[in-house]
């Protein structure tokens, strides 16, 4: 019995001084309290549009992921999670991280404007800063900066993806119906841009406004703003979720409805069949203990982590200057499930991925749509090319 067990006892001390001798990795992740576009979703009714966003829970499960290339290569991965109230002590957080525990690469789930402030500042340009919420195509433009990457989707991906399967449908006459907030004008722009972009044409643009006042009622009535004009679609520029999801099977014609309900462009979507996407989807629900599914942000902060993993697994360094620039490298590409492999964009490091469209419980198809073709890499008919870049490090 003793000669058994001696072999099973050494190997578990080798095991425990392996273990023990790990070097360890801390990657860092910022995120606003309270963030108001992390809330749950719900009407004066108690209804519940969409659940609570915690992206910190996609990071944790890449993590979780890495062990086994962590014992490979000898670190051990780990994650300091730390909340702020604004740009300056964000900023302060990554000059305190980065001296105490030697944090370089931070995960910035962060609004658009606090995330630009703190790129700029000294503590953001020694950093890898890694956008996992923000899909403002500023940040990807003239707010751009050397040591910002966005995991995140922009919004002219979003859009260029849902304009190619109209473009394919030849939904070529497109109603564009926006909200009444800012966010809703953003969102309405980057719409009219793809739907151009891809050959399509808006024949017109309604704006919903929510009010009684029985004089602005064709602002509010779903048949009346989608009445006296031909089209093949209708698309719903609606960032809050509240008014869009009363146009299906409303509209004067009966056409489809796409962009914020219908028809949806995601980074992510739970009802994902392919490329070991729904195996990734039972780690999250583990993860977070419950059935709530993985959305775009979570999705981004667990990409963040692993494309963070593949460089050190590439490189084989611990030289933040090796893996920066491996970071940046067009050649280092990482899996992310969704069928093409990731990789970020030398001039705006944008992360090129694939974008699933998809309705409420099924996914239809992704982009980039195969018949839109590109001289590099058909993932940059996504999103803003180099020849258009804003960008300027």
């Amino acid at each position: 019995m003793t000669r058994l067990l001696l072999p099973l006892v050494l190997a578990l001390l080798t095991l425990t001084r392996v273990a023990a001798a790990a070097t360890p990795v801390t990657l860092g992740y910022v995120g606003l309290a309270d963030d108001p576009r992390h809330r749950p979703l719900r009407l004066y009714t108690g209804v519940v549009l969409r659940p609570e966003i915690r992206p910190v829970d996609g990071a944790r499960l890449a993590i979780k992921d890495a062990r086994a290339v962590g014992r490979a290569l000898d670190l051990a991965f780990g994650l300091e999670e730390v909340t702020v109230t604004g740009a300056e002590e964000a900023a302060a957080v990554v000059e305190r991280l980065a001296a105490d525990k030697g944090v370089r690469f931070v995960l910035a789930d962060l609004p658009a404007p606090m995330l630009a402030q703190l790129a700029t500042t000294p503590a953001g340009k020694e950093a890898v800063l890694l956008n996992v919420s923000a899909t403002e195509d500023v940040l990807r433009g003239t707010s751009c900066a050397p040591g910002l990457f966005h995991t995140i989707p922009s919004q002219a991906m979003l859009a260029d993806a849902l304009a190619q399967y109209a473009a394919l449908m030849q939904w070529r006459r497109i109603l564009l119906v926006a909200g009444p907030e800012q966010a809703d004008e953003a969102l309405a722009l980057a719409y009219a841009r793809a739907v151009q972009r891809f050959g399509g044409k808006i024949v017109d643009t309604r704006r919903f406004v929510s009010t009684r006042d029985p004089r602005q009622r064709e602002q509010n009535n779903v048949r009346l703003l989608t009445q006296g004009v031909d089209y093949d679609a209708v698309l719903v520029a609606d960032s809050v979720g509240e008014f869009g999801r009363s146009f299906p099977y409303q509209t004067v014609l009966p056409r489809p409805v796409i962009g914020s309900v219908g028809l949806m462009p995601s980074a992510w979507h739970w009802a994902y069949e392919r490329s070991g996407a729904p195996q990734l989807n039972q780690r999250f629900q583990r993860e977070v203990g419950s059935a709530r599914p993985m959305s775009d942000e979570e999705f981004a902060a667990w990409a963040a982590v692993r494309s963070v993993i593949e460089v050190y697994s590439r490189t084989r360094s611990t030289d933040f200057a090796v893996l920066r620039q491996a970071l940046a490298d067009e050649g280092t590409s990482f899996d992310v499930y969704k069928d093409q492999r990731a990789s970020f964009r030398p001039w705006d490091h944008q992360l090129r991925q694939p974008i699933l469209l998809h309705t409420a419980d099924a996914v239809i198809a992704t982009a980039p749509i195969d018949r839109f073709l590109h001289e590099r890499n058909q993932l940059d008919t996504l999103g803003v090319d180099q020849p258009q870049t804003d960008c300027r490090f």
